[in-house]
C-alpha cells in the first residue's frame, strides 16, 4: 500500500496533462503531492525534501543557459535572413512536396548532432522548414514529425548534448564509448526514418513541382499575417526576406556553428557564435539596420524562453528529485528481479523501466537522473562475469537511459518535450494550430517509433548482434548471480 501511494504523485501529474492541463499547472500540483506523500511515508521535514529537489535541478542549470541561448539563435535566424537563404537555397535546387520531410529530418538530425539541443535545434528549424513546406505544399504533420524526431536524433547521440553526459557518468562510461557503441545502430535508424518520411510523403500524392515562395506569400490570408505578427513577428520577416531574396552567403552563421561543434566547442560557445555571426553578416546584408532592433531579437528569444519552457522544468526537476528522495521506483525494480532468468531479460526490462519512468515523469533529464541509478544497481548488484562484458552492459544500461529519455519523449503525449515542440511549431506556424493534435505528431514520427521500437525489440531477441559494436554480452559472458553454478563443495 505504501509503494503505491508514492506512486500516486506520479498518477496526479499524468492524469492531469491527459485532461489538458497545462504542465506548467500539473507539475506545481505533483511536487506538493509529492512532498505530502514523502512526508507520511518517510518523515521526511520539507527542508530535506527542499534541499533533494534542490539538489535535483542542479543538472538543470546549464540546459537553462543553453535553452536561452538557443531561442535567441532561432531569433536571429529568422530575423537577419539566415532562415530566408535556408528557404531560398532549397528552392533553388528543387526542393518538392515530396521532399521537405526527409530533408527536415536530415537537416535537423546535423544540427542537433552539432549543438547538442534537442529544444534549440527545433525552435531554430521549425520556423524554417513549417514555411518551406507551406510554399512547397507539403504534409503539415509530416514536417513537424520530422522536425521532432531529427532535433531529438543530435540529443540522444551528440558528445556534447547535456543528457549524453549525463547518462553516460552516471553509469560511469566514455561519451565517446557511448557514441561508438550507439553509432551505427542510431545511423540506420535515421536512414529507416528518411525512407520511411519519404515513402509516406508519396503514399500522400505530394507534388514532385517546387514551388513559387512568392505565389505562396501572396496568397496566405490577412488573418493569418495578424496572427504571426501577435505570436511571432519574426515569423513575418522573414516570409518578407524569402520574398525578396537574400544573399546566400547568410547561411554562413548556420554553417559556423556547425564546423564549432564538430570541434567539440561548448555548446553555448557554439550558439554564441550564431548570434554575432548572424549580427555581422545581417549588416553587410542589410537585414539588420541596428544593434538596438537586433538586441530587441535577442531579448524576444530570451524572454519566449524564461516565460514558460524554464519555469516548467524548474517544477519538473524539483517533482523527479522529491520522488527520488522517498526511493519510490525501488518497489519497481524488486519486482523485476523476480520476473527475469537471463541477463538479456534484465536488459530488457531496463529499457522498459526507463521507458516507463520517461512516462511517469514526463522530463527526460528527471528519468535519466531518477532511474539511472536504479538500473544501474539492478546491473551491478545482479550480475557476473568479464569486467569488459559489464563494461558494455553499462554502455546499453547508458544508451537506454538516454534513448527512453529523449527518444522516448516523441512518443509520450504528456511529456515535456512534447508540449514544447507542438508550443514552438504552433506559435511559429498559426495555421498547424487547431488542425495538427499532439496524436497526429507522435503517429507519424517514424523515426521515433523505428528508434524505440528497435531498441526493445533488438534488446529482446538477441538480433544486436548483427548490428556493429552494438551486441551485448550473452551466456556464459556474463549471468545472473543467482544462476550462476555452485562451487563444488569438498568431500
Amino acid at each position: 500500500m505504501i509503494a503505491l501511494l508514492k506512486l500516486s504523485p506520479i498518477a496526479v501529474l499524468a492524469g492531469m496533462m491527459i485532461g489538458g492541463i497545462d504542465i506548467l499547472l500539473s507539475a506545481p500540483v505533483a511536487f506538493v503531492c509529492a512532498v505530502l506523500v514523502a512526508m507520511a511515508t518517510e518523515h521526511y521535514s520539507f527542508g530535506e525534501l527542499q534541499d533533494a529537489a534542490l539538489d535535483n535541478l542542479r543538472h538543470f542549470l546549464i540546459v537553462f543557459l543553453i535553452l536561452q541561448a538557443a531561442y535567441a539563435v532561432a531569433e536571429c535566424f529568422m530575423s537577419t535572413g539566415v532562415a530566408a537563404a535556408i528557404i531560398n537555397m532549397a528552392l533553388s535546387m528543387g526542393m518538392t512536396a515530396k521532399l521537405v520531410a526527409p530533408a527536415c529530418l536530415v537537416v535537423t538530425a546535423i544540427l542537433s548532432v552539432a549543438t547538442g539541443t534537442s529544444w534549440g535545434t527545433f525552435a531554430a528549424c521549425a520556423p524554417i522548414f513549417l514555411w518551406l513546406n507551406h510554399i512547397v505544399g507539403g504534409s503539415t504533420v509530416l514536417v513537424i514529425a520530422a522536425a521532432v524526431g531529427g532535433s531529438c536524433f543530435g540529443d540522444n547521440i551528440g558528445l556534447i548534448s547535456d543528457t549524453t553526459v549525463v547518462s553516460s557518468g552516471m553509469q560511469n562510461v566514455s561519451v565517446i564509448d557511448r557514441v561508438r557503441h550507439q553509432g551505427v545502430w542510431s545511423g540506420l535508424c535515421l536512414l529507416l526514418g528518411v525512407a520511411a518520411f519519404y515513402f509516406a510523403s508519396v503514399s500522400m500524392g505530394l507534388s514532385d513541382v517546387a514551388g513559387s515562395a512568392e505565389e505562396a506569400i501572396r496568397q496566405i490570408p490577412d488573418t493569418v499575417w495578424a496572427a504571426l505578427e501577435e505570436k511571432r513577428p519574426a515569423a513575418v520577416t522573414l516570409l518578407h526576406q524569402v520574398q525578396a531574396g537574400v544573399p546566400y552567403y547568410m547561411v554562413i552563421p548556420l554553417v559556423l556553428v556547425l564546423i564549432l561543434a564538430a570541434r567539440g566547442t561548448s555548446t553555448l560557445i557554439c550558439l554564441a557564435a550564431g548570434i554575432l555571426s548572424s549580427l555581422v553578416f545581417g549588416f553587410a546584408a542589410g537585414t539588420v539596420t541596428s544593434l538596438a532592433a537586433f538586441g530587441e531579437r535577442v531579448y524576444a528569444g530570451f524572454s519566449d524562453a524564461g516565460g514558460w519552457s524554464i519555469a516548467m522544468m524548474l517544477w519538473v526537476g524539483a517533482f523527479g528529485g522529491v520522488m527520488r528522495k522517498m526511493n519510490a521506483f525501488d518497489p519497481i525494480a524488486a519486482a523485476v528481479l523476480k520476473c527475469v532468468s537471463r541477463v538479456r531479460q534484465l536488459m530488457f526490462a531496463n529499457a522498459a523501466l526507463c521507458l516507463l519512468g520517461n512516462a511517469a515523469l514526463a522530463d527526460e533529464m528527471a528519468q535519466i537522473v531518477t532511474l539511472s541509478p536504479i538500473i544501474r544497481n539492478l546491473t551491478e548488484q545482479n550480475v557476473e562475469g568479464d569486467p569488459k562484458a559489464l563494461y558494455r552492459l553499462a554502455l546499453r544500461n547508458a544508451t537506454f537511459a538516454d534513448a527512453m529519455a529523449v527518444l522516448g519523449a516523441e512518443l509520450i503525449p504528456w511529456h515535456a518535450y512534447m508540449a514544447f515542440f507542438a508550443g514552438i511549431a504552433w506559435a511559429v506556424y498559426p495555421l498547424a494550430a487547431g488542425t495538427v493534435s499532439l496524436g497526429d505528431i507522435i503517429l507519424h514520427n517514424y523515426f521515433a517509433w523505428i528508434a524505440v521500437g528497435s531498441m526493445l525489440i533488438l534488446t529482446w531477441t538477441g538480433w544486436d548482434r548483427f548490428v556493429p559494436l552494438f551486441a551485448l554480452p550473452t551466456e556464459p559472458e556474463v549471468r545472473l548471480r543467482r544462476a550462476a553454478d555452485p562451487e563444488p563443495k569438498e568431500k
